[in-house]
């Protein structure tokens, strides 16, 4: 998967060979009308001829190829990079508030961040030991919790408490606190370790 910073260049790439696409003929006529007036100024004047030329045309072609350049590429770029800045902070700003959300409150956490938990324990149990978290949570409960201290982790992401403590936290005090935040810090630790 790449990076948004060389998507975003790989599409500006693309809109300038799109910009460019067609152009051959005239760019032909171009380069044999310089090549043109380099042999002229160099059977007039020799080498210096051939400088003057030379340097002409080139001046010459910056001021076409600045005149055919679009002046909104700097900004559509700018605009691309806010863009991009405000998503992350939306994203970073969305997560911030999944979590704080979920430490304060037991049902947001049942309906909003157990499931990602749960997602995250089943892939890392899947990739890197072979065991399936919904077909042998026996095993899976063994790879999390190593240690007596990591025993109570379990309960935060056990496959079968999820529908059911989503179910008892809307029959109980929806002000209940959700997960304490040493224990998801704990549990976000396991995750990473294992």
């Amino acid at each position: 998967m790449s990076d948004p910073d060389s998507a975003l260049a790989d599409l500006g790439d693309q809109e300038a060979a799109s910009a460019w696409r067609g152009t051959g003929p005239e760019l032909g006529v171009a380069g044999v009308l310089v090549a043109a007036a380099a042999v002229a100024g160099y059977a007039m004047a020799g080498w210096d001829g051939l400088s003057v030329v030379t340097i002409g045309t080139t001046a010459f072609a910056m001021l076409v190829l600045r005149g055919l350049l679009s002046a909104r590429t700097p900004d559509e770029g700018r605009k691309a990079t806010e863009r991009r800045r405000a998503q992350t902070l939306t994203g970073y700003s969305h997560r911030r508030f999944v979590v704080q959300s979920a430490i304060a409150s037991r049902a947001f956490y049942d309906s909003e961040l157990r499931p990602v938990l749960e997602h995250l324990l089943a892939a890392r149990l899947a990739e890197r030991h072979g065991i399936n978290l919904y077909t042998d949570p026996a095993a899976a409960r063994g790879a999390l919790c190593r240690g007596g201290r990591d025993a109570g982790l379990w309960a935060w992401v056990d496959p079968a408490a999820g529908p059911r403590a989503e179910a008892e936290s809307k029959q109980r005090d929806a002000d209940r606190r959700g997960i304490p935040r040493h224990t998801l810090a704990r549990l976000i630790d396991r995750l990473e370790r294992l």
